[in-house]
């Protein structure tokens, strides 16, 4: 993996924080002139450093005030077992993160939605359409404390 020097770091925290800052800002905060400023984000991009841009959406703002925690729990742990359920997790755009576990539950999905009602009909309706599940856990967030995006490099 090739390595990124000082100015390649700083300019991953300047667009973690906000993408939407121009090659011109970013050349000023750092000192520099736009063109090699523009040359390295476009190398980050080429090389993957930078996978993509979005826009963070306030989750309130669009109605989506239930945020669940599922811990998920297979019955059988056989690669195509797997398999079949990561390609079955990525079909759900409820599912807003997965991540598969070591430790006492298989994987723990992070869920956005509208209501109780919405996610109990999720669970009813396309989960637990997923033959392999054994276990399925379920927790309520109360209060998000702390919500990010940035990786600390």
């Amino acid at each position: 993996m090739e390595r990124l020097d000082d100015i390649d770091l700083k300019i991953l925290r300047i667009l973690q924080k906000d993408s939407k800052k121009t090659t011109k800002d970013i050349a000023k905060l750092l000192h520099l002139t736009p063109s090699p400023v523009y040359e390295r984000i476009r190398r980050l991009e080429k090389k993957g450093f930078i996978k993509k841009y979005v826009a963070l959406v306030d989750k309130k703002l669009v109605d989506c005030i239930v945020t669940a925690i599922c811990m998920v729990s297979l019955r059988y742990h056989d690669e195509g077992f797997i398999d079949k359920f990561d390609r079955q997790i990525k079909a759900l755009p409820e599912v807003q993160e997965c991540y598969h576990m070591a430790g006492k539950v298989d994987f723990f999905l992070k869920i956005h939605l509208r209501s109780l009602e919405e996610y109990h009909e999720f669970v009813r309706l396309k989960l637990s359409k997923i033959e392999n599940i054994g276990v399925l856990e379920s927790y309520f967030v109360l209060k998000e404390i702390k919500a990010t995006t940035e990786y600390h490099f």
